[in-house]
């Protein structure tokens, strides 16, 4: 296990336990999901535990387990890492509390307990309720560009993992995600992987012209912006 030293109370292993919680009437909401989300009320504030699961063709063949390359590259350890890593950055994310792996043999489970976000919705959310607008946008666009500048590849940019709060727009979820020193590909990728989504959850009711034109030409335009004010030395 590795946690937070910081904290008053450390955390033990039946916190990353969702029958635990459970059994103390402290899980404030829940959900299935490909990564088990629970959100708790803990000693230490309102937090969110995530178990690790596989998605996709691997998800009837091995479910929640992955194999074993080590304690530094476990799925919740790596994680844990690098949200320490951009929280002293001061990027928008949010804020590691715990995170454990548990060997089977050749494979190992991993969780990944953070710092809740108050008052927050998903940009999934935001679109459904029709609130996805050009001013959202371009702040999307911008968030995305502060990230990229800093060298962070985040492995899955989607509508479900920018989150839209009284406090600002946050980015989560860094599964596979890492810091690179160079290159452009994969920024193009994460670009590419967010507009799909944009599209596959309804913005512009799945209309990828309309999305081109009212979403996506303001979004990149502040992405562009962002990256050219960091170029010339007058912002981030």
């Amino acid at each position: 296990m590795v946690f937070d030293a910081n904290m008053a109370e450390p955390p033990t292993a039946a916190w990353f336990d969702r029958s635990w919680w459970e059994s103390q009437d402290r899980i404030v909401t829940a959900s299935g999901g490909r990564g088990g989300i629970a959100m708790l009320d803990t000693p230490v504030g309102r937090c969110v535990l995530r178990h690790y699961r596989r998605g996709g063709w691997m998800t009837p063949l091995l479910g929640d387990r992955y194999l074993w390359n080590g304690r530094a590259r476990s799925r919740g350890f790596a994680e844990f890492h690098l949200l320490v890593e951009l929280t002293m950055r001061g990027l928008p994310v949010p804020l590691p509390i715990a995170a454990r792996y548990v060997r089977h043999g050749l494979y190992y489970t991993a969780d990944l307990i953070t710092r809740a976000i108050e008052n927050v919705q998903t940009l999934a959310e935001t679109i459904a309720a029709g609130l996805f607008g050009d001013d959202l946008a371009e702040r999307v666009g911008t968030l995305v560009a502060r990230f990229h500048l800093a060298g962070v590849d985040h492995a899955d940019l989607n509508a479900h993992n920018i989150l839209v709060a009284s406090s600002g727009l946050w980015l989560v979820d860094f599964d596979r995600g890492e810091i690179r020193a160079t290159g452009t590909a994969w920024k193009l990728g994460n670009l590419a992987r967010l507009k799909r989504s944009l599209l596959k959850v309804g913005a512009c009711d799945h209309d990828e012209a309309a999305l081109d034109r009212e979403i996506w030409a303001p979004l990149m335009r502040a992405y562009g912006r962002a990256l050219e004010n960091r170029a010339l030395g007058t912002g981030t």
